[in-house]
């Protein structure tokens, strides 16, 4: 860690002493997500798919519900792949603990790979290069987040809240005041230079999280940049504080789903 930034490494191990209360803290993806994924992405019965990150299941569960032939997560966490092959006792997935670097599988195997709300803990270039090798010619990446926060529309408990949360900031947050997840010309130009797709593109919508506070206070417990602090129960005890006397336990966090396919050039 440095200059106040989480290292990406951090990130492979900074969600995992509680599986069970992130799982049940972070919201699910749109169900857009899963019809594009569907309709233009190859997810279907025979399909054969790769998970980056897939932690506790939020997504993996519906891809196995939407009929992945076979799905092989990669989770470098432990515990959060423990949790992830109990919640999910289908013949169908495949787990790895490992880093996706260091993740050996078959290349030229895959018809989609997803990665949902990780893929800012790998180095973008290099991940990108691998993941490309792993697709067969024509199949899909999809790159998904759910990203906490639009500066485009008024966000009271953010502003309430953001000296509290500072510093240190995860890799989501970007460059230049733009998330990672958002910055749409950044994320598309990464997967132009690898030379490997010939169809990218982005699509989002925006809703809004609306929580108690018990509720939010969960929530944040789940965050990198809260979790890495020595001062995390004070951090928590401060945001319950703020969600029940000044806004009257009810939250409402501005969300952007953001979904990035690209399909693999023959």
């Amino acid at each position: 860690m440095t200059r106040g930034l989480l290292a990406r490494e951090f990130g492979r191990q900074a969600f995992g002493e509680n599986p069970a209360g992130y799982h049940s803290s972070r919201p699910n993806y749109p169900e857009w997500v899963y019809a594009t994924l569907c309709s233009r992405c190859g997810l279907h019965r025979n399909a054969a798919v790769f998970e980056i990150g897939a932690g506790t299941g939020t997504a993996t569960h519906r891809l196995l519900e939407l009929g992945a032939h076979t799905l092989t997560a990669i989770e470098p966490d432990q515990r959060l792949a423990d949790f992830l092959r109990a919640n999910n006792p289908d013949k169908a997935l495949k787990v790895f603990v490992a880093p996706f670097e260091d993740a050996a599988l078959e290349e030229r195997s895959f018809d989609l790979g997803v990665s949902a709300t990780s893929f800012h803990w790998l180095y973008e270039e290099t991940a990108l290069v691998k993941i490309a090798s792993l697709l067969r010619p024509g199949g899909w990446w999809a790159a998904i987040w759910n990203v906490f926060g639009d500066d485009s529309r008024p966000d009271p408990f953010h502003e309430a809240t953001k000296e509290l949360l500072k510093a240190p900031a995860s890799p989501s947050a970007g460059e230049k005041g733009i998330p990672f997840a958002l910055d749409c010309v950044a994320r598309l130009a990464a997967l132009k230079r690898t030379g490997a797709f010939d169809v990218m593109e982005s699509r989002a919508s925006q809703w809004p999280l609306v929580l108690d506070t018990g509720q939010t206070v969960a929530l944040y417990a789940t965050y990198s940049n809260v979790n890495s602090r020595l001062d995390r129960e004070a951090v928590l005890t401060e945001i319950g504080r703020i969600a029940r006397d000044s806004f009257r336990d009810r939250v409402v966090r501005n969300m952007t789903t953001i979904l990035y396919i690209a399909r693999r050039a023959n």
